[in-house]
């Protein structure tokens, strides 16, 4: 079964995560699909690129369940982290604005998947939390890459402590650009499109480019660096630890951090 649906019409390209019983992880699977749709768009040359989740929830970021159970963890981890990084990039670099569309939970690398977007717009009840280090592995998907939207000490303050912010809060950090009312979200976001539509595309490709290669201009090795780092920690006696506790549903005792 397809996890990922892709839709074109009028220059608009509709990629929608379609896993929602499960809260739309992204796995191998689904990040390749994801990386399909993404290459589809940009065969088509679309003007607007949608990215968006069906359910309640956008996405619950890895599947944690997954990882305990890998044969090789390390060699799973690298493969995924490299392919998610992958579909980053192709954002980032496609000429399309992307629009992403959260609601409810965006957790883990759903957090850079929905950042990957040249706008984020929010429904009231979206969420937004790392969530990495609480299980011992390190931020990938493009996490690092949040310094350069939110500032250093607010990349680190997420990454750390993984703080839960409202949709309200991950606006007022830069995080989403607008913020509606879940029965609004669908109107607000054709509205956004329609916008973009009517605007001079080769002037927003301009601005995207320009301010992209500005703020993050050595994006691909900050992506590297995440793939080699989510690896480790993944392997690593932490990491194991860190999955156990998550799947047990009890605190972690991280063997790092034993006295």
């Amino acid at each position: 079964m397809s996890t990922v649906e892709y839709e074109q019409r009028d220059g608009v390209a509709r990629i929608r995560l379609a896993d929602p019983e499960r809260g739309n992880p992204l796995t191998p699977s689904t990040v390749g699909e994801l990386g399909r749709a993404v290459r589809r768009a940009r065969a088509d040359d679309v003007h607007v690129v949608v990215l968006s989740a069906a359910g309640r929830t956008f996405s619950v970021g890895g599947d944690v369940s997954a990882f305990a159970a890998a044969a090789d963890v390390e060699q799973m981890v690298d493969d995924l982290a490299e392919s998610l990084h992958r579909v980053v990039s192709d954002l980032h670099r496609m000429d399309a604005v992307v629009v992403s569309v959260v609601q409810g939970t965006a957790a883990g690398a759903g957090v850079p998947l929905a950042a990957a977007a040249d706008l984020v717009l929010a429904a009231e009840s979206a969420r937004f939390t790392l969530a990495y280090t609480r299980i011992g592995f390190s931020p990938d998907g493009g996490s690092t890459l949040l310094t350069a939207s939110l500032g250093l000490h607010r990349a680190l303050h997420l990454a750390l402590l993984n703080p839960v912010l409202s949709a309200e809060e991950a606006r007022a950090v830069g995080l989403v650009a607008r913020v509606h009312p879940d029965a609004e979200l669908d109107a607000a976001v054709e509205d956004v499109v329609a916008t973009l539509r009517a605007g001079s595309r080769t002037a927003q490709v301009a601005a995207k480019h320009l301010l992209r290669e500005t703020a993050t201009p050595a994006a691909e090795a900050a992506l590297r660096r995440e793939t080699l780092s989510i690896r480790a920690r993944a392997a690593s006696a932490d990491g194991r630890e860190g999955v156990a506790a998550f799947l047990g549903k009890r605190p972690p005792h991280f063997p790092s951090s034993t006295p």
